[in-house]
């Protein structure tokens, strides 16, 4: 797993149509209908690339004005997310959940993001 301090690389980002992400969820994660994000790490490689996140762009609009949040603010938390699934972080267990939405507010602040989890603690 990456550290915060080590350069990540270059990675792929793909905002795209709800049914482009579920097709690309049933081809990859065998689930039906699309997700928010999606995120494909890559094999090593000598460009550092770390692989590539789609985006649904129905899915992200709807979260976010559900969760009252700017789709901006909605994508770049999306974006954060998976390239920290790339970086080899996960949310399986609580501590690994804990673990990554602590860096993922560190990262969003640095980009002047409101914490994505507050409203959930409230």
């Amino acid at each position: 797993m990456l550290r915060p301090e080590e350069e990540f690389g270059s990675v792929v980002v793909l905002l795209t149509n709800d049914a482009s992400v579920a097709e690309l969820n049933l081809s990859f994660r065998h689930k039906a209908g699309p997700t928010n994000v999606l995120s494909f790490p890559a094999p090593e490689n000598p460009e550092n690339l770390l692989g590539d996140i789609a985006l649904a762009f129905g899915v992200c609009a709807r979260e976010a004005a559900e969760q009252g949040k700017t789709l901006s603010d909605h994508l770049a938390h999306l974006t954060v997310h998976g390239v920290l699934h790339l970086a080899g972080y996960d949310h399986q267990t609580d501590d690994e959940a804990e673990a990554m939405e602590n860096l993922e507010r560190r990262v969003l602040a640095t980009l002047s993001v409101s914490d994505p989890y507050a409203a959930e603690q409230s």
